[in-house]
């Protein structure tokens, strides 16, 4: 157990604290109600909650090892205390840089990725009630020896840049450093279908085939996941899909697989797949005033009733919606943006079909050359996401690499859907 010295009123009072492994028969209740009293981000009139939908190892659960910590009050060590806090970290093999293959391909040099094995933080929550008193230190600590127990070469983490309680934590008292500052774009669903250029073809990939193309073109892109084919076999998954100029030769029904497409490409092409949060987990906005809630739902009754139009409407997101993220986006070619754009309105109208679904959301590095393809709302968007790092082991992963932490940023960005 891990005593935790906190003030209450005039005297000082020892609080016992014990942090354990998560058990979902006999905790399930208890980390609700903490996550219902946890806002998400700063403190401010309109908050952001999370509806796990019951299930506290959802954002979790996909990775190849993961684990969830509570840290309960105890008053006698054989009895169960009360839950006051929580962490949830995941373990996978990403690529975190590249080096060049020394063999020749086709008269060319290649490169090959150089991967680690790198653990991720999330859903630290500490009850308003027991804040200030060490809790979220201790919960990090007791994360990062099960990290190094299972031999993770580093940690990582998203948090706000505005979020300076989390941001202090974890550079002032954990030993992190700020390493990249991806924007997370967000576009609302309308109740109309949006238009997708009559000039690209999008062709729907197998996942076998999507594998192939992600590790042939994007495998050494930063956080690229080893297990990319866990990925695109996940029930969560929603599939691939690949835009190609109308006049290319490609298309749904002329498709000849990855590889005799990746040796005689079109001059231009992209490619995103789709993960279906709604399923797993849902969002929800709260503190919003009657004005602005009936702003929403009028801007909406008129999108509904209306569609031809093609007015923009805002979200429903005053109670429970759903998301799908769009991830492993990639493009060649001078009209790689139009591709993308022609597959975010593709995505979004997929996400029509599906209830609860109010918003599309990715997340892509600050430099990405795509993003002025991405439709979004700025108002809903984040400009700078915070990714924090932290190396664990005492050797580097390859001596070609050194050390990660202190790597400058590259172009693009994979962002696995299994932790956003």
């Amino acid at each position: 157990m891990i005593p935790v010295a906190a003030e209450a009123a005039a005297e000082a009072t020892v609080v016992v604290v014990r942090v354990r492994e998560y058990d979902p028969e006999k905790d399930a209740d208890e980390v609700a109600e903490v996550e219902k009293r946890c806002e998400v981000g700063p403190s401010r009139k309109m908050s952001l909650f999370t509806d796990l939908l019951g299930d506290p190892l959802c954002r979790i659960r996909h990775s190849p090892a993961y684990l969830m910590l509570v840290a309960e009050t105890v008053e006698d060590e054989a009895q169960k205390g009360r839950i006051v806090g929580m962490i949830r970290g995941c373990i996978k093999t990403v690529t975190c840089g590249k080096k060049l293959d020394r063999n020749l391909y086709n008269g060319a040099r290649h490169y090959l990725p150089v991967y680690a094995k790198v653990a991720y933080i999330l859903g630290l929550r500490v009850s308003p009630s027991h804040r200030r008193m060490g809790l979220g230190l201790k919960l990090v600590k007791k994360m990062e020896e099960w990290f190094v127990q299972h031999g993770a070469d580093y940690s990582y983490l998203a948090t706000e840049n505005d979020n300076h309680a989390s941001v202090n934590l974890f550079t002032n008292k954990c030993g992190y450093s700020k390493f990249r500052t991806p924007s997370i774009l967000v576009r609302p669903v309308f109740a109309h279908r949006v238009g997708v250029s009559g000039r690209v073809s999008i062709i729907k990939l197998s996942p076998s085939d999507a594998d192939k193309l992600y590790r042939r073109r994007f495998s050494t892109t930063e956080f690229f996941p080893r297990d990319i084919d866990a990925v695109l076999n996940n029930h969560l998954n929603l599939g691939t899909f690949l835009a190609v100029p109308k006049d290319s030769g490609y298309g749904p029904n002329s498709w000849p697989g990855p590889e005799k497409f990746l040796s005689d490409p079109p001059e231009s092409w992209a490619v995103l797949s789709i993960w279906n949060c709604n399923e797993a987990w849902r969002l929800e906005l709260r503190g919003a005033s009657r004005a602005k809630k009936g702003l929403v739902r009028t801007t909406r009754v008129v999108d509904q009733a209306l569609p031809w139009l093609g007015l923009p409407s805002f979200p429903e997101l005053f109670k429970p919606f759903g998301l799908h993220f769009l991830y492993g986006l990639g493009g060649e070619g001078l009209r790689a943006t139009e591709m993308i754009r022609a597959l975010c309105g593709y995505a979004h109208n997929m996400a029509r079909k599906h209830d609860g679904c109010s918003v599309v959301a990715t997340e892509v590095s600050s430099q990405e050359p795509l993003k002025s393809g991405i439709p979004h709302w700025k108002r809903l968007s984040c400009d700078e996401d915070l990714w924090c790092v932290k190396r664990l082991a005492d050797e580097y992963s390859d001596g070609s690499l050194g050390d990660w932490t202190k790597s400058p940023p590259g172009i693009s960005i994979f962002v696995d859907p299994r932790e956003f």
